[in-house]
């Protein structure tokens, strides 16, 4: 990876896994360890998720740059997709609270997608690479 997008994912991950730490807190106190544990798994889930989607199309830009967009389009569909097959399957399960869950899970995307967009708002990156291997005549 290169290193503006390790700074991404620093950037992307830190008020997330803050957020989930914060959520963690207030389903502690609304309900109890089960809730503690909703959304503790809720948080890892997003975590998970968006980093493996982001690792995913930074690859793809680097070898495929023409196929960038069609495949962020695709990466955060599925990753949305596969959150909600996710909620679906676990949405009557006894091992944790569900609705403490549900509402981190939600909390967690939506602080993840508002770091990402502040990240790339406050890049530099350059959109055109300068060819180094040319050397003036």
């Amino acid at each position: 990876m290169q290193s503006n997008d390790v700074r991404t994912l620093l950037y992307c991950s830190l008020p997330t896994v803050a957020a989930g730490v914060v959520g963690v807190a207030v389903s502690a106190a609304v309900a109890g360890g089960k809730g503690a544990l909703g959304a503790a798994s809720g948080a890892l889930l997003v975590v998970l998720f968006m980093t493996s989607g982001l690792v995913v199309l930074q690859r793809t830009a680097r070898s495929l740059p023409h196929l960038f967009q069609v495949m962020g389009l695709l990466v955060y569909t599925t990753q949305i997709l596969l959150l909600m097959v996710v909620l679906t399957a676990l949405r009557s399960t006894s091992a944790f609270n569900p609705k403490c869950f549900a509402f981190t899970l939600l909390a967690a995307t939506l602080v993840w997608i508002a770091a990402q967009v502040r990240s790339h708002m406050k890049a530099k990156v350059l959109y055109v690479e300068p060819d180094s291997a040319r050397t003036p005549s």
